[in-house]
């Protein structure tokens, strides 16, 4: 190995550490990368901003705008409550009908903000019918990801080979290409989270729990101040008879614990004591004057009059605080808002809230006003603020509607535009067809244009351009030639069929523990130089790559939709790799098999 070759590989094996322990956000992580590579002259500056101009990079841009417009028009909302049941039923059969048009919308819409709307009322839609919620929410995340891999919009990292395969071959992928093999995958993944989730993930798999058992989900704290009409009242078995929608976990009692479990207590003044119920419960707790709610302490007597909404927030890696505990970052004076609850890895933490030090993907239970989504809904230190027990609908039908359809005419261009020639010799193509949508939304106000670059993911972009420039270090250097000699080597009496399966399990091993972008930058020049040396057509790899950058079911981390979900829905780590070893598993089977026979080596 070459010199540059041994500097390349201790900048990737740093650059997946950095990734790995969240040390730094991707785009910059991976720009350091690239411009250590533009000083010791292994890429050229055209080389180092290739991926800046691509046309890939430009596309996934242009969608983030498209997804915010059809995420505004209420579209999305409309869809989903048209899809959900309305009776309560067996639980593959309501997952069917609600999982295919999430995976149908995900193949031409970004993941995220379907998942951002469709979470929180998927939430309260098994809160109101008495379904586990732990049982829908995942294999929701999944549903988008299975959705994005049928077509070549579906998801950035099907761009990002469009973009390196057009600046390496001079040739990209369909609109459908890809979906050749992943709507196989989507159809069989779909079938397994609908029949196996209500076993593999928490929660009654019979739904022979009542309402009340399965949903107390929100805690609230509060103290029976002197004045308290409940004074006196018995408490049985966890129950008071005044407030039966509620159930008392435990009493605190100058400085002892009393179990209410079996047992008949009568309340005092000064008792502490924790609430559990529904969504629906922090109304009861506010209005009431017999108890006082511990988290309004502090605040101001405008504020408690004023604090009648429940929120849920999941913090995205620009919240400012992250890294600080409460205590050290003020919610209240920033965000007007209390955090009443942390949930994090399965664990619901509601006592010592500000020596808690609040990290990415925190989901954090908020009591605040009418006006907190309104005034930061758009900012993106938030992956998703949702008011829980409500569902907001646009009133607009004729926006829906406009955007339906121009969604769909940006749809079908992108499909038959290389069949279209017009006579000025405009092309009609994904880019093209992309751009004009945006600037149609922008001008008829469906997003405010004023404010677009708040809607773009900067990061994700700048990740993107640079992993074009990375790929190009590691063929420069002879590094991704090494690693191809070394694969092919091991199999190499097997054939390439065998090198598409490790290069398979390479790239989902690496989209599972940094971004799935970065995992495609890694795998795209070992797939080149693999087909190079065994002298074959290099899509199938591509193909390949394509998937498995995608098949992230393993960690709430891999995928942005999974973290998402793992803060809103509480799960732990391990509910993860329960649903989705299986599923990779069945990912891996049906590419390696299908990939060759549709795109023979």
């Amino acid at each position: 190995m070459t010199a540059e070759g041994v500097l390349v590989l201790v900048l990737i094996v740093g650059m997946i550490a950095i990734l790995m322990k969240d040390r730094m956000r991707p785009g910059i992580t991976l720009f350091t990368v690239v411009v250590i590579m533009l000083l010791f002259g292994i890429i050229d500056a055209n080389e180092a901003l290739t991926g800046f101009s691509n046309r890939g990079m430009i596309t996934v841009g242009l969608l983030y705008l498209v997804s915010e417009g059809v995420s505004r028009s209420g579209a999305l909302r409309r869809v989903a409550s048209m899809m959900f049941p309305t009776k309560k039923g067996n639980i593959p059969g309501m997952l069917t009908k609600m999982l295919v048009p999430v995976a149908a919308l995900s193949a031409f819409l970004n993941n995220t903000p379907i998942v951002i709307i469709f979470a929180p009322m998927f939430k309260q839609w098994a809160e109101t019918l008495g379904v586990p919620s732990k049982k829908i929410l995942i294999p929701l995340s999944f549903a988008t990801i299975l959705g994005g891999m049928c077509t070549v919009i579906g998801t950035t990292t099907n761009l990002v080979v469009d973009g390196m395969m057009i600046s390496a071959t001079g040739k990209g992928l369909a609109l459908f290409e890809v979906g050749k093999v992943g709507l196989p995958i989507a159809i069989v993944g779909l079938i397994y989270l609908v029949f196996a989730s209500r076993y593999l993930l928490p929660g009654s798999p019979n739904n022979t729990k009542s309402k009340k058992e399965a949903f107390k989900e929100y805690f609230y704290d509060v103290t029976v101040p002197k004045s308290s009409r409940l004074i006196g009242l018995p408490i049985i078995n966890g129950s008071l008879d005044v407030m039966p929608d509620m159930t008392i976990q435990s009493i605190h009692r100058q400085g002892e614990n009393l179990v209410t479990e079996d047992n008949t207590i009568s309340i005092e003044s000064g008792d502490q004591i924790r609430l559990s119920g529904t969504s629906q419960g922090i109304h009861r707790v506010v209005a009431t004057p017999d108890l006082m709610l511990n988290a309004l302490e502090n605040c101001d007597a405008d504020f408690k009059k004023r604090a009648t909404k429940q929120v849920e927030s999941v913090l995205a890696p620009r919240f400012p605080g992250i890294g600080q505990t409460l205590e050290e970052f003020d919610f209240y004076r920033h965000y007007g808002a209390i955090v009443m609850a942390i949930h994090r890895n399965g664990h619901r933490m509601t006592e010592g809230l500000n020596k808690i030090k609040l990290q990415e993907g925190d989901n954090l239970v908020l009591l605040t006003d009418n006006s907190f989504v309104d005034a930061w809904g758009d900012s993106s230190v938030f992956y998703l603020l949702a008011e829980t027990g409500e569902i907001k609908q646009s009133n607009s039908q004729k926006k829906r509607i406009f955007v339906l359809v121009l969604t769909m005419f940006m749809v079908l261009g992108a499909a038959f535009g290389d069949k279209i020639n017009l006579p000025w010799g405009f092309k009609v193509d994904m880019l093209s067809m992309a751009a004009l949508t945006v600037v149609i939304m922008a001008w008829s106000n469906i997003f405010p244009a004023k404010k677009y670059t708040k809607f773009i993911s900067w990061d994700i972009l700048i990740t993107i351009a640079c992993a074009f420039a990375i790929s190009k270090g590691m063929i420069n250097s002879g590094l991704a030639g090494i690693i191809a000699k070394y694969t092919i080597g091991s199999v190499y009496q097997f054939g390439p069929h065998a090198v598409l399966a490790i290069l398979f399990l390479i790239t989902c091993m690496f989209t599972e523990i940094i971004t799935n972008n970065a995992a495609a930058a890694l795998a795209f020049p070992i797939a080149l130089e693999a087909s190079n040396q065994f002298g074959v057509d290099p899509l199938p790899f591509f193909i390949t790559i394509c998937i498995a950058a995608s098949a992230s079911f393993l960690t709430p981390f891999g995928y942005q939709t999974n973290l998402i979900i793992q803060g809103i829905g509480n799960y732990r780590f391990n509910d993860f790799i329960k649903c989705g070893l299986p599923l990779s598993i069945i990912t891996f089977i049906i590419t390696v098999i299908l990939v060759p026979i549709i795109w023979p080596f």
